[in-house]
């Protein structure tokens, strides 16, 4: 009576190239998710940099006069902001300096903080009016 060899399941080598494509395909997976999230960790602290600069923005010529000036603090203990105002010549905007009324005052935020092994930082310009004294 002869037998029949009849193989049921897999190889060991079916198997361990099963394993492989496994974790090949996991890491790749795991790659994605990670860098989503740093990209989104990345946006929150320039969103977050943006509204404490716009803040200091506003703030200028409202809590204190306008003058050639600058200030600097830190907020959450991450963010520097530092503020520059600096008097901004009519001149450049093809205006008379005697027929103007206003004074323009060109007011620029600059907020810097460290991610990580990188420092990021932005800026944000605007020019103010104030009386002439």
């Amino acid at each position: 009576m002869a037998k029949t060899n009849n193989q049921q399941g897999f190889s060991l080598l079916e198997i361990l190239i099963a394993f492989s494509i496994l974790a090949f395909s996991l890491s790749i997976l795991l790659n994605i998710f990670s860098s989503g999230l740093r990209r989104t960790i990345i946006s929150e602290e320039y969103q977050q940099a943006v509204i404490i600069a716009q803040s200091k923005l506003a703030a200028v010529g409202v809590e204190k006069e306008l003058e050639n000036a600058a200030a600097q603090g830190k907020v959450q203990d991450k963010y520097v902001w530092s503020i520059h105002v600096q008097p901004y010549s009519v001149e450049n905007m093809g205006l008379d300096d005697d027929s103007v009324k206003l004074s323009p005052y060109l007011v620029t935020v600059r907020v810097e903080w460290a991610a990580g092994k990188n420092d990021r930082q932005l800026e944000l310009s605007t020019l103010k009016l104030a009386k002439k004294s």
